[in-house]
């Protein structure tokens, strides 16, 4: 199959980083050698397949097999084709690069490496250790698990770089459907994901034997791929009695259960050999610790394949019996429920009951998953409708968006009532459409008559709680908060549901201490299960907002998980998002960027996009800083991709654009980016210290573009807001702008004074960053006004804080700073060269350097400046000599400021 045939979707980065190595080889860099891993059916040999197709030059191609692994040297001879290599690897391996071009580089494929004789192995790897000036690229497929031990470490020794190939997510699915003329809803694009660990060739398979007309159905039930289910069948034939027994009962109970219950289910009392033969034989994986040790199918697929070898009648059997042995009566009543086939009013109404207690506990997960199946087996149309839209909402409240908007079209179809459009308002708010969500909501208010059914009005205010929340509104939410409250009492899940955001509304409201009090009480009220998750998460957020980032820390960590008591996908979302920022506060960079990839990964999974911007304004900040502007650009287009109704998302896309523009010393930008938030209605919060750090970017990029009468009107009122507050890092930040404005005009002794306050508004706190920030523009301040040898020492100071943070394009730029004071690295110490500098430059000169800084070339500057071309080179000349550089690249980068 030709390159151009094959449908490569979702491997952007690794064919990039194959590229990347073969030019690197390419360069002179040295021969190299990729070890390319994944599971079977992830695509690996497609990736090299488009890969060699696309590379300009010889590939020569292998292929490792389990009957010739014991033939010695048998892949080398593959690619040499018609030589007969020698007995030992190195002579092998220096017959093999004998015979490579020396223009161009070779590319050498080896597939199913880890099925390849050790010979071989020990070949490629002589001739990428020992063969210096070879232009050769070694790239191995291998499924390392798989490999006998010394082949395992052969590959994993001798590889310059590991490549692991992942799963695809739902966005890779619905393309490959959609080039099989095959369009699926995110949620069915999603299911299959999960259904096939997400690998392309059980999608594919499926896609080809499922009926084109089941994919519209919202819960079609996804079986196992024919060819698993043919190998599962197998595996189900060659284990005794007892391992498919435990097999079936681990299937039929689902996820990780408990390896009593799975005993119990199947029968039998000594679980030790049958849980061996089913775990060596694929059919179960063992999980959890000593303490609690698990059973549960290696995947969907192979538990989908298990229960359809039983049969409907001999698994419906093993439910009924299952809802009997455990002791979890949500768990009872779903297996109840999978047991029954048609309408069971008795049932529908035991499911629906347990749902209320469930919803009371704040356990939305749990509620949603009993009402789908009360609805499924509910008679009365009526009820049926009713508990259908309360399941949508509970789906929502668990963060299962995609669940979720898949049934949009159903609810809609219901009759109008409050409870319908409180729902479909709740939905718009999770999707991130504000005006859909304010009329829905609006409407239900209208509507419903808060007397006689107080419960649906209260659950409209507890939305409009959340709506307030995306608005940054805070006083509208606390009035919401409030009214849910003397509806239903504040003990009811709904009031408390609000209440433990009532706190944010507080500190956006400008009342940051009424905000720490409220949590205090909040917290000691409800401190466990689900509600106590999202009271975590609420506190963990004013905490990082009020300057609390070593407290902010542990609490959202732990409000991450889901798993107690039926927690909410969509509070562990809001968790990463402020965890994320609280670890780049506090300079945890690379771990700020592991929380992003964990949020990314949840967000991919439910559909949640509120907190997607927040979690990109630190991706991007981070890789911005790092110097990385790829990566920097890759990430605030991500989050400027989705709809942005909400401030709560808008917000941080436009800080991230800014971060850029900033990085890039593109002041202009920076202002234009940031200029809607100052135009921003009275009532938000957009402008409340530790919100939304905004207004020191903005200030600053008028300094820099010396709008200074500008600056100074628009610093005065947030500098005495932030002083109104008592927040510290504010008042530090709207001091590193103060200070540029200082120096700007002229003012250093103001300047210095203003630096210093602000760093000293700082200790005690985490925030690494603004540090180094305000350090930098300190020795910036202090060099321009000639003050070279105390700039030498501030700067010092900046570059190794940037340094200890990674940040590698401020790094630079304090280089760039000390090199025009006239310090100079010389065998890892500091010496000064002669005392030169910006100072030193004409008017004349100083004009030339601001227009070739800003990009143009030598005509344009001639032609704004009415001279002549000759005189701008000349002019540059004594430039370059004056601040000891050689190139305008040096000039622009000397130039740029923070």
């Amino acid at each position: 199959m030709g390159a151009s045939s094959l449908r490569l979707v979702d491997r952007d980065g690794e064919l990039a980083r194959l590229r990347r190595r073969a030019r690197l080889v390419a360069e002179g860099d040295g021969p190299s050698s990729v070890l390319v891993t994944g599971a079977a059916g992830i695509g690996k040999t497609a990736l090299l397949q488009v890969f060699a197709g696309t590379h300009d030059g010889p590939v020569l191609r292998a292929r490792g097999a389990d009957w010739e692994s014991g033939r010695s040297l048998g892949v080398l001879s593959q690619l040499l084709r018609s030589a007969v290599p020698p007995a030992d690897p190195f002579g092998a391996a220096a017959l093999l690069v004998d015979g490579l071009p020396d223009d161009t580089v070779t590319v050498v494929v080896v597939d199913d490496a880890h099925d390849s004789d050790p010979d071989s192995l020990r070949a490629l790897s002589t001739a990428v250790a020992h063969h210096h000036g070879a232009r050769l690229l070694v790239v191995l497929t291998a499924r390392v698990g798989e490999a006998s031990a010394t082949t395992a470490d052969l590959l994993t020794r001798s590889a310059t770089e590991v490549l692991d190939v992942g799963p695809l997510g739902r966005r890779a699915v619905a393309e490959l459907a959609a080039a099989r003329r095959l369009p699926l809803s995110d949620r069915a694009s999603a299911r299959l994901a999960r259904h096939t660990a997400g690998i392309p060739r059980h999608v594919l398979a499926l896609l080809d034997e499922m009926p084109v007309e089941s994919w519209g159905e919202p819960d079609v039930r996804l079986p196992p791929p024919s060819v698993v289910a043919v190998a599962v069948g197998e595996r189900l034939a060659g284990v005794g009695a007892g391992a498919r027994a435990l097999a079936e009962a681990v299937a039929v109970l689902g996820a990780a259960v408990e390896l009593h219950e799975a005993g119990a289910l199947a029968g039998i009392d000594d679980l030790l050999v049958p849980l061996d033969e089913a775990s060596r034989s694929g059919l179960v994986t063992r999980a959890g610790g000593t303490r609690r040790p698990t059973a549960v199918a290696p995947d969907p697929m192979v538990r989908a394949a298990v229960i359809d070898a039983l049969g409907p009648d001999a698994a419906a059997t093993l439910r009924r019996r299952a809802a009997e042995v455990v002791t979890d009566p949500v768990r009872g009543l779903e297996y109840l429920a999978a047991a029954t086939p048609g309408r069971d009013a008795e049932l529908a109404d035991r499911l629906d009951a347990r749902a209320r207690t469930e919803a009371d506990a704040g356990a939305w997960q749990s509620v949603a998953s009993l009402l789908r199946e009360a609805g499924r087996l509910t008679e009365d149309r009526d009820l049926r409708e009713q508990r259908v839209t309360r399941a949508v909402d509970a789906m929502v409240g668990a963060g299962d968006v995609l669940a979720a908007a898949s049934m949009i079209p159903v609810v809609e179809s219901l009759r109008e009532t409050p409870l319908r459009n409180a729902v479909l308002g709740y939905l718009a708010v999770v999707l991130g459409r504000a005006g859909e969500a304010e009329n829905r909501l609006a409407r239900a208010w209208e509507q419903v008559d808060a007397r006689s059914d107080p419960g649906t009005a209260a659950m409209i205010c507890q939305r409009n709680v959340l709506h307030a929340l995306a608005r940054c509104r805070g006083e509208d939410l606390v009035t919401w908060s409030d009214r849910t409250a003397e509806l239903v009492g504040p003990d009811s899940p709904a009031a408390v549901e609000a209440a433990v955001i009532r706190g944010l509304g507080l500190a956006s409201a400008g009342r940051p201490a009424e905000a720490v009090e409220h949590y205090r009480a909040v917290t000691e009220r409800v401190d466990r299960g689900a509600q106590g998750q999202r009271a975590t998460m609420g506190k963990g957020w004013l905490d990082v907002v009020i300057d609390e980032v070593d407290d902010a820390l542990p609490e959202l960590a732990s409000a991450v998980p889901t798993t107690h008591l039926g927690g909410s996908s969509r509070i562990s979302m809001w968790a990463l998002g402020w965890l994320a920022r609280a670890r780049f506060l506090c300079g945890e960079w690379d771990r700020a960027l592991a929380t992003v990839e964990e949020g990314r990964a949840l967000g991919e999974r439910t559909g949640m996009v509120l907190a997607g911007p927040l979690l990109e304004w630190t991706a991007t900040q981070v890789h911005a800083l790092r110097g990385d502007r790829d990566e920097a650009e890759r990430s605030v287009r991500t989050a400027e991709s989705g709809v942005l109704d909400y401030e709560i998302m808008r917000v941080p896309c436009l800080l991230a654009r800014a971060q850029v523009g900033e990085a890039r010393a593109d002041y202009a930008q920076v202002l234009r980016v940031l200029a809607p938030l100052t135009r921003s209605d009275p009532g938000s919060g957009i402008d409340e210290p530790g919100w939304w750090p905004w207004t020191d970017v903005y200030a600053n990029a008028l300094v820099m573009e010396g709008r200074l009468d500008e600056a100074e009107e628009f610093l005065a009122p947030h500098e005495t807001r932030a002083l109104d507050r008592g927040h510290r890092s504010t008042r530090a930040r709207l001091g590193y702008a103060r200070g540029r404005l200082h120096g700007a005009r002229g003012d250093i002794d103001a300047a210095h004074a203003t630096f210093e306050e602000s760093l000293a508004l700082l200790d005690g706190l985490p925030l690494r960053y603004d540090r180094a920030r305000i350090a930098f523009a300190h020795g910036q301040t202090l060099r321009r006004a000639g003050r070279r040898r105390d700039a030498d020492a501030v700067l010092t100071t900046a570059r190794d804080r940037f340094a200890s943070l990674g940040a590698e394009a401020y790094v630079l730029r304090c280089g760039r700073e000390l090199k025009a004071g006239g310090v100079v690295h010389a065998g890892g110490a500091e010496s000064r060269k002669d005392d030169r500098g910006v100072a030193d430059l004409t008017p004349q000169e100083t004009a030339v350097t601001e227009l070739v800084t800003r990009g143009l070339s030598n005509r344009e500057v001639a032609a704004e400046l009415h001279v002549s071309t000759k005189t701008v080179q000349y002019h540059l000349t004594r430039i370059y000599g004056k601040l000891g550089i050689r190139s305008r690249a040096e000039l622009a980068g000397l130039m740029s400021g923070s």
